[in-house]
């Protein structure tokens, strides 16, 4: 079966539709360009801070977004008729994430230059924020999977939220409580030390293990969400 853009491009404007109906979720993108905004005008300009507001983005647009996408069809018993359409699992996954991927790449954009965030290198944060965001939707397509309905996606998500927004703090507590040098290579943290080595002059090459780690996330992540898909498909 070929990849059909046609078939992507439907369910992307479906999802946009049922995305601008629903307030309570759509309201969400508005969230993390007014707390850079105040982190901005605040003078807060360190790279924590800026990576704690751009980590939450990833969380709260990427994950809880894409969750509750997936949520409400099944919520109303429309994912079933979409996976046992013609469109293949890699068109129904690209399609479902398309939306998302989109709002949280302009969310991330305009949560930088709301704080005033200048990398030395915008390539090298471009593509690791590209390759986080697949990496944070992953999440919320698995999550939705497990998800009834809008609201239990609402609850399901707290603790990402939690851990990816939160979780690099934790870290300087390593040395105390060695179980947390987990952390050191959750893709949140691995993006923090990365925007730290670019505003140190490094470029792609100095970045490899930085992008290496968090691309082996998301090929965990997308093999999980394949899984699952699949299981849902003849349960």
């Amino acid at each position: 079966m070929t990849f059909s853009w046609k078939r992507v491009n439907a369910i992307l404007v479906k999802d946009y539709k049922d995305f601008s109906r629903n307030l309570a979720v759509s309201a969400v993108i508005f969230m993390v360009p007014i707390m850079a905004a105040i982190f901005g005008r605040m003078g807060v300009t360190n790279i924590a801070a800026h990576y704690m507001v751009f980590n939450m983005a990833f969380a709260v647009v990427a994950t809880y977004v894409q969750t509750s996408l997936i949520a409400e069809e099944k919520e109303k018993s429309t994912l079933r008729g979409l996976m046992l359409s013609p469109a293949s699992t890699l068109e129904i996954l690209f399609g479902k994430s398309l939306l998302t991927f989109i709002m949280t790449m302009l969310v991330l954009g305009f949560s930088a230059y709301f704080a005033d965030y200048r990398p030395q290198n915008i390539l090298v944060i471009v593509v690791a924020f590209a390759l986080s965001t697949v990496f944070y939707i992953g999440i919320g397509t698995l999550l939705g999977l497990f998800t009834k309905s809008v609201m239990e996606a609402s609850v399901l998500v707290l603790p990402v939220i939690g851990v990816f927004s939160f979780g690099s703090f934790v870290t300087p507590f390593a040395e105390k409580y060695p179980i947390l040098k987990v952390m050191d290579y959750f893709p949140n943290v691995q993006l923090i030390d990365l925007a730290t080595k670019v505003e140190a002059g490094a470029g792609f090459g100095d970045a490899l293990v930085n992008f290496g780690i968090i691309f082996v996330w998301v090929i965990v992540i997308f093999a999980l969400t394949v899984v699952i898909y699949r299981k849902r498909m003849v349960d």
